[in-house]
């Protein structure tokens, strides 16, 4: 879904070029700029953790010094990820401030994005702008959690360790916006995660620590527990264990241990997160039942049970597979923004579907109206669009929902907790599952109902069902700047349908101070009017009786404050927190990892298509193009691994030209058009031309080359080397030619010979092979230096005297075949070319005519036989 620039501001040249990358990928890529001399400049991945962070810095009065808001999500690769950092960059150090500047690469803990790769391309262009990032005196600050987030977050600490920029880094460890206050000199290094790391031991962490991000210095709450001895293990409400969760659904818990669920698309990732999932809850029968994929006939996919695999039956028909599994209630909806409305319309038609949760972003506001319409209807629970879902921990969870297994497990939602919080984003719907599990006895259920304007369900919608589910004492609520679905919660308080504490906050605090219009992460992230906005929202909820900060930062205070209460009060009821699952881990994510090591099969130093771009000797494929190092240059990096220079790679093109073809008489040519005429393939005849070649045909090069060298090493005068290879009645590869001579040179050895004489450093082999020559065309005019023997003498000159390899190097590309490869190479452009022209000819089948063949046949057992040519044969 694009966006239009606010009214009565166009967008700028870089607003556009991120406005052009982002259509074009299915990730999400944005950026407004503010103050393009503000000194803050922001890098957040995720939509709602990037209204955190705009609000963070707001709150602590640095919104005009704010430069500019953005985010990027939804698994960018690493070239979109370049790209996007690589053009804040450019904005960033155009102009310097006497104080410095201030970079912040945030974002919350992601549910797929694999951070070791998004920060590979952020890592790429950090290094291409070292130079002004140091001259505009820039400061990095790093938080960031979820896949591979140990990986990313090593290299960008080795990255500060040499590229003259500090660059503080941090994990899932500390408040996501902790490290807002560290970079505007608002807090200390020592501060940072202290509170918040340490309630991951303590349950209810301490409050007194100054700038703790789980208890700010600035809130002013004093913990209810500081004077009472804390409970010795963790709350865990024995009513909203997984065990005693009702096996049947209910209105308020759609969700149980024996939910079954469909998921209609190919989405075997996260397919393979819900079975973990239910794996590590120790679920007797898996969650999901089926998968749905139209484009294909009915088959079965593997999978992992555990550590053993399975197989999942995957159907074309929606129809067939519920009648196939008609205990399946739910559908994990992974089509497309330009099919969902469809099929979703086609669920909402199966009784038997009592919730449906709709994945897809961008999906038309008039299409999200009319399902939510078809499903109110049919009595159908609606999560999205534009959703990851939701979690009840120890029971059931919707894709990719929690993110890897890593973080499910760090966040204890492989058992049910106390707190059931909804929320609008799905990154931020991680981090909440962080910040409950570090302040509380962890989560009894999530859901992020989207971010699109017309959600399924809304926040009241789940805070009701939350309100009747006797297994679930304290609801949490993420909301953020747009619509009005906050104040119909205030109003449930206030009413007393909601009774259960309630803490909350509204994100997109900082909307108000900005001197122009801002479109959030989130298409309903946007106030129409006035009571629209985070303030006003806040405030109204805090009216109502609910429980609301005065900061997003000071919310893991509030919420563990309120948290204790329930425990002192007997709501909630301590038990011994469960021995921690086991979890299973695929093999290339535990290689991916650094977990586990095995001998490779084969070994490869010229090429990696591991990542995002592919490598040539390291070098990536843009900027082969970028660059524009031609065939030369191409053939340098996968043979020699190394670039070679301008002149050595035009000569490497020259030999190619001059190699492709000799006509169709030659021996390779002649069997290459023969087994075309046969009617085989390409690859066939090919390879019949290229098994002619050898020292007779074509593949002297190395030959030569070994030859001259060898003899001009030894220190033989040209006289002395003919006058012993006469001796040894051994012909000298690379002289002598069937048509050429001195008289009728060949031209395409003039050619080469004579550029390398303008461009090479020096050619002592070429002038040693002129001097071996002058004494072979003395005896036989066309015992000439041909080119096989002129491009082997050139090439060991280049070997030798170019500066890019030693004498080692040079002298082992020259024995193991190199030189002939270069002939080979060559002469298939040719040898194909022939290929061509005889399908296009549609000759037929080739048979050699008699007269061209001499048979000289011995004389028959009985009585003598004439012997006769193939010529009185024809004449007979």
């Amino acid at each position: 879904m694009d966006f239009p620039a606010p009214f009565g501001r166009e967008l700028s040249r870089e607003e556009a070029y991120i406005q052009e990358l982002d259509a074009k990928t299915g990730a999400s890529l944005k950026l407004t700029i503010l103050n393009k001399e503000g000194r803050i400049w922001t890098m957040v991945a995720g939509g709602g953790a990037s209204v955190v962070y705009s609000d963070a810095i707001a709150a602590l009065g640095f919104a005009n010094e704010l430069a500019n808001y953005g985010e990027y999500s939804g698994a960018p690769s690493e070239a979109q990820t370049y790209e996007y950092a690589k053009t804040i960059l450019d904005l960033m150090t155009r102009t310097q401030r006497a104080e410095g500047k201030v970079l912040i690469i945030g974002g919350g803990i992601a549910n797929f994005t694999n951070v070791a790769t998004t920060f590979k391309g952020i890592i790429r262009a950090l290094k291409e702008y070292k130079q002004a990032l140091i001259a505009t005196n820039v400061r990095v600050f790093v938080r960031r959690a979820g896949p591979n987030w140990q990986e990313g977050l090593r290299a960008m600490r080795e990255l500060g360790e040499t590229l003259g920029v500090e660059i503080r880094v941090y994990g899932p460890e500390t408040h996501v916006t902790a490290i807002v206050p560290l970079a505007l000199g608002q807090a200390s290094p020592a501060a940072v995660g202290a509170g918040f790391r340490d309630s991951l031991v303590k349950q209810i962490p301490d409050s007194t620590a100054a700038s703790s991000p789980g208890t700010p210095a600035t809130m002013d709450i004093a913990d209810p527990l500081q004077s009472r001895p804390a409970p010795a293990v963790v709350a865990l409400p024995a009513a909203s264990s997984a065990a005693a969760a009702d096996d049947k659904p209910s209105w308020y818990a759609p969700f149980t241990a024996n939910t079954r669920a469909i998921v209609y698309g190919m989405q075997p990732r996260a397919v393979q997160g819900m079975l973990d999932f239910d794996f590590i809850c120790k679920r007797t029968v898996p969650s999901v039942a089926c998968m749905v994929y139209p484009f294909g006939g009915n088959h079965v996919q593997k999978f992992y049970w555990g550590t053993q695999e399975t197989l999942l039956p995957v159907f074309a028909s929606l129809t067939e597979a519920a009648s196939q599994f008609p205990d399946a209630d739910v559908v994990v909806n992974f089509a497309s923004c330009r099919s969902v409305f469809a099929s979703t319309s086609e669920m909402l038609n199966l009784p038997q579907i009592r919730t449906i949760a709709i994945i897809a972003e961008g999906v038309p506001e008039r299409h999200a109206r009319k399902l939510i319409s078809l499903a109110e209807t049919a009595g159908v629970t609606l999560i999205g669009p534009a959703t990851v879902g939701g979690i009840k921990p120890g029971c059931f969870k919707i894709g990719n929902t929690g993110g890897m297994m890593d973080n499910i497990a760090s966040s204890k939602l492989y058992r049910a907790g106390s707190v059931a919080y909804v929320s609008k984003s799905g990154g931020m719907s991680n981090e909440l599952n962080n910040i409950v599990a570090r302040t509380t006895d962890g989560v009894y259920e999530g859901v992020a109902i989207g971010g699109d304007r017309y959600p399924g369900t809304t926040f009241l919608d789940h805070m009701l069902r939350y309100e009747a589910d006797p297994g679930c004492k304290l609801l949490l609520l993420l909301g953020e700047v747009g619509g009005a679905e906050e104040y119909k919660v205030a109003e449930a308080v206030r009413s007393g349908r909601i009774t259960k504490p309630v803490v909350a906050w509204c994100i997109g605090t900082c909307a108000g101070l900005f001197a122009t219009e801002v479109q959030f992460g989130h298409a309903g992230a946007l106030a129409n009017s006035d009571c629209e906005t985070a303030d006003a929202k806040n405030i109204a909820m805090r009216a109502a009786g609910i429980h609301v900060p005065e900061t997003f930062e000071a919310l893991p205070a509030l919420l563990n404050r309120v948290y204790g209460d329930l425990v002192q009060s007997g709501q909630i009821v301590p038990r011994a927190e469960p021995e921690p699952p086991k979890i299973p881990i695929d093999y290339a994510w535990a290689q991916e990892l650094g977990l586990v090591r095995k001998p490779a099969a084969f070994v490869s130093t010229i090429c990696d298509d591991r990542g995002q771009e592919l490598l040539y000797a390291g070098m990536r494929i843009s900027d082969v193009f970028k660059e524009d190092i031609g065939i030369g240059g191409v053939l340098s990096l996968l043979w020699f691994k190394r670039r070679l220079p301008a002149y050595a790679c035009k000569f490497i093109e020259m030999v190619l030209m001059l190699t492709a073809d000799h006509g169709p008489a030659v021996s390779g040519a002649h069997n290459t058009i023969v087994t075309a005429r046969a009617g085989k393939d390409l690859v066939s005849a090919l390879c019949s031309g290229l098994l002619t070649i050898g020292d007779r045909f074509g593949g002297a090069l190395d030959g030569a080359a070994d030859l001259f060298s060898s003899a001009y090493d030894k220190g033989l005068t040209p006289r002395q080397f003919v006058d012993s290879m006469r001796k040894q009645n051994k012909l000298i590869l690379g002289i002598g030619h069937k048509i050429k001579s001195r008289t009728n040179p060949d031209l395409r050895v003039s050619i080469i010979t004579e550029y390398a004489k303008r461009h090479f450093p020096t050619t002592p082999i070429l002038d040693y092979a002129r001097a071996v020559e002058s004494i072979t065309t003395a005896k036989k005019d066309n015992l000439i230096l041909n080119v096989d023997g002129a491009i082997g003498v050139l090439f060991v000159d280049l070997l030798r005297h170019s500066g890019a390899f030693s004498r080692e190097e040079a002298d082992e590309y020259a024995r193991i075949g190199t030189l002939n490869g270069l002939f080979v190479l060559g002469r298939s452009i040719g040898f194909i070319g022939h290929y061509l022209d005889q399908k296009r000819l549609k000759q037929g089948l080739y048979r050699h005519p008699w007269d061209d063949i001499s048979y000289l046949n011995p004389a028959a057992a009985q009585g003598d036989r004439v012997q006769v040519g193939a010529a009185k044969i024809a004449s007979a």
